[in-house]
């Protein structure tokens, strides 16, 4: 398994915690789409770290309403 340091993190995104996020963020929707299980196939959160390492991921931050939790 592939261990992830926060720089590589933070190079794409604004800081480690938000790289975190947005992985984890793509690895709930990757989660989504069907797909074939095979034993060899990586993890969704491995996937999404190495797409957001390599700069395939684009995000945006959307502010929040008031009121809205």
């Amino acid at each position: 398994m592939r261990v992830f340091t926060p720089d590589e993190i933070k190079d794409r995104a604004a800081n480690k915690y938000r790289g975190v996020l947005v992985a984890a963020k793509q690895a709930r929707m990757l989660n989504e789409f069907p797909r074939e299980r095979t034993s060899r196939e990586k993890k969704l959160t491995t996937r999404s770290l190495e797409e957001l390492s390599e700069g395939l991921i684009e995000y945006r931050i959307v502010a929040r309403r008031r009121g809205e939790e």
